[in-house]
């Protein structure tokens, strides 16, 4: 495999990085890695590995999508998880046929891939925009979809959303399709941070998104239980200063909450969709893109201090 040069992170342009340490002290960076991240056509997910933390090689292509393969824009957030033996991506597409996004799954016998398509197209419900997913295994050891509700209205009547959605969807055990229907967890307005997405005077959102009139986003949802047994969610929204990221927490310990809200961002201004990383060094790390601004995306890692 060709590993590529050394880089810092402040060299790599990427959106939504996820770290994943498959093996104690090797780390492989995943994210949005196209040139052309809102429009076509797309080239695939690219990753970097590292021993550190520190010094990135790669890029490495972790996924190139088949011929005759459903979607050819807009590669999104890749997140890959160790499960049953093998590595499995979750990732959003949008549809050639549909156009509209979803979140599909894809798997690779190594952290690195390559990845192949492993459900049948979206496992999120078709004709309804889908993104950001995130996996989570309860404790039955049941798998979980977590995913946001996109804010726009599709080609075929679906209305846009005026206040973005949480959802959690149950998959089966060899995620390849969900096996039950959405369910709501929470509303991007039940965070007092989240503000609306309002366009300067003058300029329109692109027609082809299909936006409500100064929507609220729920965004990049990740979950992890604490050493204590506590069940939190990171996910990003606007806020008063741009892209932020906040923190929500299940009152009763299971994924369907209820889910209560911060009071303020856990990062205000202009970054987010995070995630954690417990890193077998002994350190915890936050881990998300600042700046929102494309092209100058660059991944941030930032050590959580114990309370």
């Amino acid at each position: 495999m060709n590993m590529g040069p050394l880089k810092r992170l402040s060299e790599i342009r990427i959106r939504d990085p996820f770290i994943l340490e498959p093996a104690p002290g090797s780390y492989v960076l995943f994210g949005t890695t196209d040139h052309n991240v809102w429009g076509g056509p797309a080239t695939g997910f690219d990753c970097y590995t590292s021993d550190d933390l520190e010094s990135w090689h790669g890029p490495i292509a972790a996924f190139r999508p088949p011929e005759g393969f459903w979607s050819g824009s807009q590669y999104w957030a890749p997140e890959v998880h160790a499960y049953a033996g093998r590595f499995y991506m979750f990732a959003t597409f949008l549809s050639d046929h549909t156009q509209v996004r979803g979140v599909a799954i894809l798997m690779a016998e190594t952290p690195t891939g390559p990845f192949r398509p492993w459900s049948d197209g979206p496992v999120t419900p078709p004709g309804t925009p889908c993104l950001d997913g995130t996996f989570f295994l309860d404790d039955d050891a049941r798998p979980w979809l977590v995913y946001s509700r996109g804010a726009e209205g599709t080609a075929g009547g679906e209305p846009p959303l005026a206040d973005g959605e949480m959802h959690a969807l149950r998959l089966s055990d060899d995620l390849k399709v969900a096996t039950g229907e959405p369910q709501l967890l929470f509303h991007a307005s039940s965070a007092p941070w989240s503000k609306p997405l309002r366009f300067p005077d003058g300029v329109e959102p692109p027609a082809e998104l299909r936006l409500a009139k100064d929507p609220l986003f729920t965004d990049g949802p990740f979950v992890r239980r604490t050493s204590t047994g506590s069940l939190h969610m990171l996910w990003s929204s606007f806020g008063d200063e741009g892209y932020a990221m906040g923190l929500a927490s299940s009152e009763t310990g299971n994924i369907l909450g209820p889910w209560a809200q911060s009071s303020e961002p856990l990062w205000a201004r202009n970054g987010g969709h995070g995630m954690i990383l417990n890193a077998s060094n002994g350190n915890d790390y936050l881990v998300f893109h600042a700046p929102n601004d494309t092209p100058n995306e660059r991944t941030t890692l930032l050590r959580i201090e114990s309370q």
